[in-house]
């Protein structure tokens, strides 16, 4: 409340809150209640903070809440710095007080003491309300422009979304009385003088407020209008061009242009997904020639579009503050339908595939999106159904299987500290598990697929060592100990014999507190245990035929073919 007044006392040294004379009142109307009880409320709360509230009933049912009066320069300096600073709502807008009827506050006063009933009494003498047939007349005289830019304003405002052509059919008539309704006029679908000022002043109002201006970017082929009283360039990093946040606006912009095809489409697709602008949550759209993600979480939300022709990509990503919602309505519609790809142009033609330095660049001032911690898994059903350790699933809000994978927890054994995970989405992995049932042969060498770096390497990598014991240290049953240098990655891959079946799963490491064993001693979980988790999930496993050893590239196909990296999201 004391920002709210203190701004008005500032406004009041600049001249914004001066009186108005009875010959040219304006006000800046904040809401519209439809009920005199919600009214008067809603008025209360508005003079705690605002020394110049005023009430007045303006249609049947209707009442508006007014700050005023101003001169009509002053309301628009007022309206520009209120909605800037956010002390008013940002859809309030400038009014003459022409629809302004009965005075319901201040309760049992005045507005302002040089506000009498009888300067709104020359006022509305001065400016009389349009019947129907004269507000249909008025219109009647617009001219194409006049009547393609009211368009353009109820587009604005999200009441329009159908062509800017000057014809006032159905639709537009629609949108008329939709925007009438939502403030607080009759829903007569033919807009008044009055209000047709009032609708393009305030769609006037804020685009001086946002600073739209139309960007050509030559060298990137793209055009754009983009809202540069919160945005400023940046820089260039092929084949991006960022513009940053002005005045803390709190919003981004970066635009694409490379040369490409489907393919580059689908890795540009991926890597915004790596992202911490990019929320997991919101809706993602795509297909061979395009792709639109929309993504929001409690601190980030973004919007990205990009679209794939001649042998260009070209798209932007807009990024904001989901707390701007309502700023960013105005503003969306705007770089969307203005968005196109010009020319024949792309930034660094040199540029194709999407490489390592195209990633860095556009990751420039973004934070990639990583993961609490990567394990591996390995896929056991053609259905993509994964087995991997209970660690990499613990305490997440989400799972991932090669990061573009959703999972679910399909079983968890907590004695065995294996997880049986199911996608969300049908996979069909070329490989999967093939389970040895005969007795293993201890000395014998061994192979453990798995990422072993987590998420630093694209692919798993198989390290080899050799089966020393069928139980644990203690005796325990169920268990293999392993001589191989392995690393904290490669817990939940496959230990894989020589003819490529699977021995069992490679467990985590000791726990913290637990005594520490020698460099090189690994435990897996046995085949036969994973076989009865796997059966009392509803999952068949496959057992390995008799086989002869596999070459080495054989056995690395197996092993990697079915490994997966499993990822535990926040």
């Amino acid at each position: 409340m004391r920002f709210q007044v203190l701004l008005l006392a500032v406004l009041a040294l600049l001249g914004w809150t001066n009186l108005a004379s009875a010959q040219e009142q304006a006000w800046v109307q904040v809401e519209a209640q439809p009920s005199l009880i919600e009214a008067e409320i809603r008025a209360g709360d508005f003079a705690a903070q605002f020394p110049n509230v005023a009430g007045f009933q303006i249609a049947e049912g209707w009442y508006a809440i007014v700050l005023g009066p101003y001169t009509p320069e002053a309301a628009a300096g007022a309206l520009s710095d209120l909605k800037r600073s956010g002390a008013i709502p940002r859809d309030s807008f400038i009014t003459d007080g022409a629809t302004h009827r009965l005075q319901f506050w201040p309760v049992g006063g005045q507005a302002v003491a040089e506000a009498t009933p009888t300067a709104e009494a020359e006022v509305a003498a001065d400016i009389p309300d349009e019947t129907m047939q004269q507000a249909k007349q008025s219109e009647a005289a617009l001219s194409g422009d006049d009547r393609k830019a009211l368009q353009q304003a109820m587009a604005w405002y999200g009441f329009y979304e159908a062509a800017i052509d000057g014809s006032f059919g159905a639709g537009t008539r629609n949108s008329m009385a939709a925007w009438q309704g939502a403030n607080g006029f009759e829903a007569t679908g033919v807009l008044t003088t009055a209000q047709r000022a009032a609708l393009l002043g305030n769609y006037q109002a804020d685009l001086a407020e946002f600073g739209f201006e139309t960007v050509t970017e030559a060298e990137a082929g793209i055009e754009i209008t983009l809202p540069m009283a919160l945005l400023q360039f940046d820089h260039y990093e092929p084949p991006f061009v960022h513009y940053s946040e002005k005045n803390r606006s709190g919003l981004r912009v970066i635009l694409i242009s490379q040369p490409g095809d489907q393919d580059n489409l689908s890795a540009l697709y991926d890597t915004l997904q790596t992202l911490e602008v990019v929320p997991a949550e919101g809706e993602r759209r795509r297909d061979e020639s395009s792709f639109t993600i929309n993504a929001q979480s409690k601190d980030v939300q973004s919007y990205a579009y990009a679209t794939a022709k001649n042998g260009m990509i070209k798209g932007f990503l807009v990024v904001w503050n989901p707390a701007d919602a309502e700023r960013m309505s105005r503003i969306l519609p705007a770089l969307k339908s203005s968005f196109q790809p010009i020319g024949n142009k792309a930034l660094d033609p040199g540029l194709v595939p999407m490489d390592e330095a195209t990633r860095t660049g556009l990751l420039a001032g973004l934070e990639v999106k990583l993961p609490k911690l990567s394990r591996s898994g390995f896929y056991v059903d053609a259905k993509g159904s994964v087995v991997t350790t209970l660690e990499a699933v613990a305490q997440c809000g989400r799972v991932t299987l090669d990061h573009d994978t959703e999972a679910t927890v399909l079983a968890q054994d907590v004695a065995s500290g294996l997880a049986i995970l199911t996608p969300k989405t049908p996979l069909a992995p070329q490989v999967f598990a093939s389970f040895q049932s005969a007795p293993a042969r201890l000395g014998a060498e061994v192979a453990v697929a798995g990422y072993s770096y987590e998420d630093k390497l694209p692919a798993p990598v198989l390290t080899f060592g050799t089966l020393e014991e069928e139980k644990g240290l203690n005796g325990e049953a169920g268990l293999s100990r392993l001589a191989a240098p392995v690393l904290p990655g490669d817990a939940g891959g496959p230990v894989l014999d020589q003819t490529g079946a699977v021995l069992g799963m490679l467990l985590p490491p000791s726990p913290k507190g637990a005594k520490l064993l020698p460099d090189g001693v690994a435990f897996a979980a046995q085949a036969g245990v994973i076989g009865k988790a796997m059966t009392a999930a509803g999952l068949l496993p496959t057992l390995a035929p008799a086989a002869d050893i596999a070459s080495p590239d054989a056995l690395n196909a197996v092993g990697t073919g079915m490994t997966v990296l499993v990822s535990c999201w926040e």
